[in-house]
């Protein structure tokens, strides 16, 4: 394959290090922005790592950002990082790309490819043409810290999965008939599932790469989402975008201070890559809940807000609500948004900062109604984000707004396993 071939996907194989010789049960630790708010996970996970290495000594679990000692448990993760690169706890596998299957707690497997992506192709601004995008909004505030955990670490862990648009499931699942070199196969802790993984041989990785150039073939924008003129969208950001953020903001930051960028280590990040329409996925509706407001007075606000929308259901974004004993949809007819969260939350956004009131994100709509049905509060449930909404939306609108969906349980999201060094 071409090496103008992988740079014209932003992608490419990787120097992929994985733990030889530790007990990889103990090892692999999920993702930092699971559990956030509950630490007694975390500390569960430190009674099964004991003194084993662990990539739990090389990840800060997002839950203690706010810790008075935050800064003394990042050197320990960057010593940790350099400990485990003297003692020579790594193979190096170089140019590589794994094949994955992750069996989840539902017992359903997902497939994926671990590879390298170049942060050049990569841009979470909203409206941004990049091949490689976030698909909802970044919090700005949330990579700070993030930047502090890596801007100094000689490794990075990923746990960012990356979507691709492939309903035909030509470019990973293939992949499962073909023969590799196996690499691991073990249990993940705390209810993680299993997850089993294999090298790609050189041919494999070439293959994959035609079939991805095959989702951006001419004409393709075009006839799959209506929008000729929109610059392809090849990979969307599933999970891990604020880490994605947090890598692009260091590479910026070192691409400022050497001639020599292009070969800069952190120019690449790695990251598992996954089809959209794996059987594995489920989106599933995140719904809102307004406390501490006038619910007749919000209504109000959201019939002067669009001025057209009615009470009961007809043809535009349909958003049923719950205050007190009443349960009702409202239809906002000629939306501007591809989606009526986009709908709701511009209307959120708006009668806050005007009048106060606090939205939470609520998964389960029998939980938003019942919140929303409790003095000074009003719910709205949403629909599920469909599958073939996803790319539209995001080349559309720019972003999805905040919290438009949830892929799948927090058990069941990336652990930190593979790694890769980003500074010598």
């Amino acid at each position: 394959m071409e090496r103008h071939t992988w740079e014209h996907l932003g992608l490419q194989g990787a120097d992929i290090l994985l733990p030889a010789g530790c007990d990889l049960n103990r090892w692999a630790v999920v993702a930092c922005d699971q559990f956030t708010s509950q630490p007694e996970y975390w500390r569960r996970a430190e009674e099964i790592v004991g003194e084993a290495p662990s990539a739990l000594r090389l990840m800060l679990p997002e839950g203690m950002l706010g810790e008075a000692d935050v800064e003394g448990r990042i050197s320990d993760i960057n010593a940790a990082m350099d400990d485990y690169l003297c003692r020579d706890l790594f193979t190096l596998h170089p140019d590589a790309m794994f094949y994955i299957e992750r069996t989840q707690s539902d017992g359903l497997i997902r497939r994926g490819v671990i590879a390298a992506v170049d942060l050049e192709c990569y841009d979470f601004t909203p409206g941004s043409g990049a091949l490689i995008r976030a698909t909802e909004e970044t919090v700005m505030e949330r990579i700070p810290p993030r930047v502090r955990v890596r801007e100094n670490a000689p490794l990075e862990l990923p746990h960012a999965m990356l979507l691709i648009d492939d309903p035909d499931r030509r470019c990973i699942e293939p992949l499962t008939a073909e023969y590799m070199e196996p690499l691991y196969d073990f249990r993940l802790m705390l209810g993680g599932g299993r997850l089993r993984g294999w090298k790609m041989r050189t041919e494999q990785q070439e293959r994959f790469a035609a079939n991805l150039c095959g989702l951006m073939a001419p004409g393709v924008t075009g006839e799959k989402y209506g929008l000729p003129d929109a610059p392809p969208l090849l990979f969307a950001v599933g999970d891990g975008n604020h880490s994605l953020a947090a890598a692009k903001t260091c590479y910026e930051q070192q691409k400022r201070e050497t001639a020599d960028w292009q070969s800069l280590p952190s120019r690449y990040a790695l990251a598992e890559i996954v089809n959209l329409h794996d059987r594995s996925l489920r989106f599933e509706a995140i719904h809102r809940v307004v406390f501490d407001v006038d619910p007749a007075h919000l209504l109000y606000s959201l019939h002067r807000f669009y001025p057209d929308c009615h009470e009961g259901e007809g043809t535009g974004h349909l958003i049923t609500y719950a205050w007190a004993k009443k349960t009702d949809v409202i239809t906002v007819p000629h939306p501007a948004m591809q989606l009526s969260v986009g709908t709701l939350q511009a209307f959120l956004d708006d009668y806050t900062a005007r009048y106060g009131g606090r939205v939470d994100y609520i998964h389960g709509a029998a939980a938003t109604k019942e919140l929303g049905r409790q003095p000074g509060n009003i719910g709205f449930c949403l629909d599920a984000l469909g599958k073939d909404q996803l790319f539209k939306t995001v080349m559309a609108d720019g972003v999805l707004p905040r919290k438009t969906f949830s892929m799948g349980k927090a058990e069941d999201k990336r652990y930190y396993l593979e790694a890769r060094q980003i500074r010598s």
